[in-house]
């Protein structure tokens, strides 16, 4: 149990780290094919960007809830035992 703290201390940098990373690649891809619907549809590129900045919106809020978690368990964490 003396690793408990280690453990937990790789497991938060994964969440935070692979969040971001997803986020990132996530959001990428949403912004290329916004440009790529955009050049097709000029005329729609209004309701795009709507639509754009709520789904960035909605991609970061999920990445935030994983480092929500991720601190939570860096500083209040739950499974080690207070002795």
């Amino acid at each position: 149990m003396e690793n408990v703290l280690g453990l937990v201390a790789i497991a938060a940098g994964m969440i935070i780290g692979l969040g971001a990373f997803g986020a990132c690649l996530g959001i990428a891809i949403m912004g290329s094919k916004y440009l790529e619907a955009s050049a097709r549809q000029p005329e729609l590129m209004n309701a795009l960007q709507t639509k754009m900045f709520l789904l960035a919106g909605l991609i970061d809020a999920a990445f935030l809830i994983g480092v929500g978690i991720a601190m939570m368990f860096a500083f209040a964490n739950p499974f080690v035992v207070a002795s």
